[in-house]
């Protein structure tokens, strides 16, 4: 797990050593992103430099027109003030052509990089396991791709070219000044002291404000996505009121994050100003002594003048440029935290193909515990021959859902070996894992797109009449062909538009489409009501027919067409048998069942 990972990612008290962790996690990142693109960067600083140097030759070329050019003009000696009036449009105009190129270059950099960052966090949050989604907020995930990546857009759109500019521009000036009059350049870096005490000032008191918004902004979107994903649980427990409350707490914290930032910018941009003012002034007083005794020509102060005044102009840019920097330099570490984050079930690095799955499940003397102090399964020993249907019952907390859990790999044994036809999972080639087990959860996610579309998800290539056929199997073509244009019917987000079970007849038949040799069923029936469940269970027999199958259920009519039946309490199996035995014995599932029975009457 990362310095910043699930638990630390809104820390503020970092300790030196975390903070140079991160700082250096964020370069390794920022790197990565950047080599690729070496060669139109190295094109990009030749084109500004020249462009900056075109920008800064103008005010010289005014003092040599007006020092040169008006005293030949008076003697009928137009080509020095031609000459300097073609050199400073020429200048302005090379200049100007450079600027607009540089302008699109710098936007193909900074795209080219936010796409491939934009990349990486999506693909790289795929690729990590469930341990890391049950933990980590979709809200931040979001955040992370939304929030953050506009920050990190904002400094190089904008920010990242006033630096470069701004600070090119600063020192051509500062060169072009000693290079015309030295003294002037000395009252110039004289200024340098003032303005590098304020802005390191505004750097230091920045960093610390900056990533306070960067959190505060990250917690109020987080709590939006929360709230609109679970608005019927808002809505059913009239939590409106609370997460007003809540909410306005959260917009309270980052308006007064923000104000801090507003505030030290009340500081830093008036403090510029005032240094620029004053330092205009002193080069116009010693400039201006200097010309009524005849040591400095009026073109030339007129020069210097123009100048400073525009040597202070960056700074302003430049001080515009720390907040896009604070804010995307927190906005990197955060994305660079998750991107440093590992699966913790890594794919095998030797992986053993298994190309006809049998479907025989075995745990071999297996612990597992989500966190050390809170072992699961205690030694868990369990055959599962190929082709047997089993039920998992007991209560909540019993460990069932864990089982299924570890049958699909989505967890890692943390001592012991989960193994399908006698290979440990740990060591089957990913895709021939997930050909060979599915799971049907409880809450059955369908995506935007039709309902033909969400059962082919098991099966990309499938055709229509697969489709259809896989529908048949499980009872949901007839609901399908009731919808508005059938299996062309768009179910919308989350799937809106069908009813909790249908979406769940829906994933059964994205399940008998796909074909495993292990079904495990977490729950499945669970959104079903009785009438859709008794139409599902015939469906349910040609779905687990020739093929191991792992059912999880509190309703013991699910179990009753299981082969075999465990009852699990702590984690540890207690009874073992076949519906009929137990239903017929003294143990738990007798009594379940016998109060499951008269529920009915």
């Amino acid at each position: 797990m990362s310095v910043t990972g699930v638990e630390g990612e809104e820390r503020q008290d970092y300790t030196k050593a975390e903070s140079r962790q991160i700082r250096a996690r964020s370069l390794r990142l920022l790197g990565s992103l950047v080599k690729p693109l070496w060669g139109r960067i190295t094109l990009t600083i030749i084109v500004v430099v020249v462009s900056t140097a075109a920008q800064v030759a103008g005010p010289a070329f005014i003092a040599f027109g007006i020092d040169n050019g008006l005293p030949a003009m008076l003697k009928q000696d137009w080509m020095p003030l031609g000459f300097a009036v073609g050199a400073f449009l020429f200048t302005g105009v090379i200049g100007a052509v450079l600027i607009a190129w540089y302008t699109v270059l710098t936007a193909r950099i900074s795209q080219a990089i936010l796409i491939e960052l934009r990349k990486r966090v999506f693909l790289h949050t795929q690729r990590l396991s469930l341990e890391f989604h049950e933990s980590y907020t979709s809200g931040r995930i979001i955040a992370r791709q939304t929030s953050d990546l506009d920050a990190i857009r904002e400094l190089l759109d904008s920010g990242l070219s006033q630096l470069v500019q701004g600070g090119l521009y600063m020192a051509f000036i500062a060169i072009a000044l000693v290079s015309i009059d030295w003294v002037s350049g000395v009252v110039l870096f004289i200024s340098i002291i003032p303005l590098w005490i304020l802005t390191r000032w505004f750097q230091l008191a920045s960093q610390k404000v900056f990533r306070e918004t960067r959190t505060a902004s990250a917690r109020v979107i987080v709590h939006f996505v929360e709230t609109m994903t679970g608005i019927r649980a808002v809505k059913a427990f009239r939590k409106e009121k609370r997460n007003e409350k809540e909410f306005g707490g959260l917009v309270e914290n980052y308006r007064y994050a923000n104000e801090r930032a507003i505030n030290l910018f009340g500081i830093f941009d008036p403090g510029l100003v005032l240094i620029g003012n004053v330092t205009l002034a002193a080069v116009l007083l010693v400039g201006g002594l200097r010309v009524a005794g005849g040591g400095l020509a009026v073109g030339v102060l007129l020069a210097t003048l123009l100048y400073t005044r525009s040597f202070f102009a960056p700074a302003q840019e430049i001080a515009m440029f720390y907040n896009s920097y604070q804010s995307a330099a927190a906005a990197l570490e955060k994305i660079s935290g998750v991107l440093e984050e590992q699966p913790s079930v890594p794919d095998p690095t030797g992986p053993i193909d298994l190309w006809q799955a049998k479907g025989a499940v075995s745990f071999d003397s297996v612990e597992f515990a989500y966190k050390e102090d809170r072992v699961v399964l205690p030694s868990f020993d369990l055959d599962i021959p190929a082709g047997q249907t089993i039920a998992l019952v007991g209560s909540t907390g019993a460990g069932k859902s864990t089982l299924a859990k570890l049958i699909s790999r989505f967890y890692d044994p943390t001592v012991g070996a989960v193994t399908l036809d006698g290979v440990d999972l740990r060591r089957l080639h990913p895709k021939d894992l997930r050909r060979a087990i599915v799971m049907v959860t409880q809450e059955a996610y369908l995506f935007s797109g039709t309902v033909a579309d969400n059962i082919a998800l098991g099966k990309p290539d499938a055709t229509r009449e697969e489709i259809i056929q896989a529908a048949k199997a499980v009872g949901a073509h007839e609901f399908i062909e009731g919808l508005p244009n059938g299996y062309d019917t768009d179910v919308n987000k989350r799937g809106g538009r069908v009813s909790a079970g249908q979406r769940q007849l829906i994933s059964f038949a994205r399940a008998f489409i796909a074909n495993p040799v292990v079904l495990i069923l977490d729950e499945a029936t669970a959104s079903l009501d009785i009438p859709s469940e008794r139409l599902v269970q015939e469906g349910l027999q040609t779905l687990l027919a020739d093929r191991t199958a792992v059912i999880i259920a509190h309703r013991l009519s699910t179990v009753a067409i299981a082969d075999r039946v465990l009852v699990m309490e702590h984690g540890r199996i207690i009874e073992d048998g076949t519906p009929a035995d137990l239903i017929a014995g003294t143990g738990k599932f007798s009594k379940m069942h016998a109060a499951w029975r008269d529920s009915l009457v």
